[in-house]
């Protein structure tokens, strides 16, 4: 698998499909009383889907990178208890079949047991998950373990030291994400606020903003307002996604 190209399934499709039709009819209506907008609006779900994409892509590499974490710890508890390298890997898959939300790690060492037994060598095959996933502390860990491979290192300290590091980078990274969720949070309310205030005006005051709705003046007045509101919803998204 790589994961570095991610595919939405028909069901994820539709979703963000709908998701992105709800959301060109609101804005449509809120800013112009027009289903006009709407069809002219329409094409940027494919900007939409690309958005989502990206997310699902980083969400997916960054929970690989939490369950290879568990994995590696199956893999140190097997090497503490005598097996080789490469049967604590086979140990390891055995453990982490019988704990759920690890399909993912699952599958890549389901791979790496299979491909030892064709004679394809560990460091060989742990590279080329780092490759696939794009996954920095994977990357590390395959780059470490290659060295120690070749200098006929203590793959058993190295591995284990590895591990507890890889441990605590995930510690600090939960840590800020907590942080900085309340922050999301706050930035998502902010951002339906606009749309709270059209809404009400425009149900509480039916008439109120019928010039901005009918005139050319009001119209090139409520594009400029949705252009300030989209480039500050992106500003304010790509502040609170801090990569962690």
């Amino acid at each position: 698998m790589d994961y570095g190209n991610y595919r939405f399934t028909w069901a994820e499709k539709v979703r963000y499909g709908l998701e992105y039709i709800l959301l060109d009819g609101v804005v449509s209506v809120l800013f112009y009383r027009s289903w006009i907008p709407f069809l002219l609006f329409f094409p940027g779900v494919l900007w939409f889907l690309r958005v989502k994409r990206k997310e699902r892509q980083k969400a997916r590499i960054r929970e690989l990178g939490k369950q290879f974490l568990s994995g590696m710890q199956a893999v140190s508890n097997g090497l503490a208890a005598g097996y080789s390298v490469e049967n604590a890997f086979g140990e390891a898959l055995k453990e982490l079949q019988k704990v759920p939300g690890n399909d993912l790690v699952e599958k890549e060492f389901s791979l790496i047991t299979v491909q030892l037994s064709f004679n394809r060598t560990l460091e060989e095959l742990l590279s080329d998950l780092a490759k696939r996933s794009g996954e920095e502390d994977i990357r590390n860990f395959a780059e470490v373990f290659g060295v120690a491979k070749r200098s006929g290192g203590d793959l058993v300290a190295i591995i284990r030291n590895t591990v507890k590091s890889i441990s605590r980078k995930e510690e600090t990274r939960k840590e800020i994400r907590v942080c900085i969720a309340s922050k999301k949070l706050e930035q998502n309310v902010m951002s339906a606020v606009p749309l709270f205030i059209l809404a009400y005006v425009g149900t509480a005051s039916p008439g109120f903003l019928d010039v901005m709705y009918h005139s050319v003046a009001g119209i090139t007045v409520m594009s400029g307002c949705l252009f300030v509101y989209f480039l500050s919803w992106m500003l304010g998204k790509r502040i609170v996604e801090i990569e962690v």
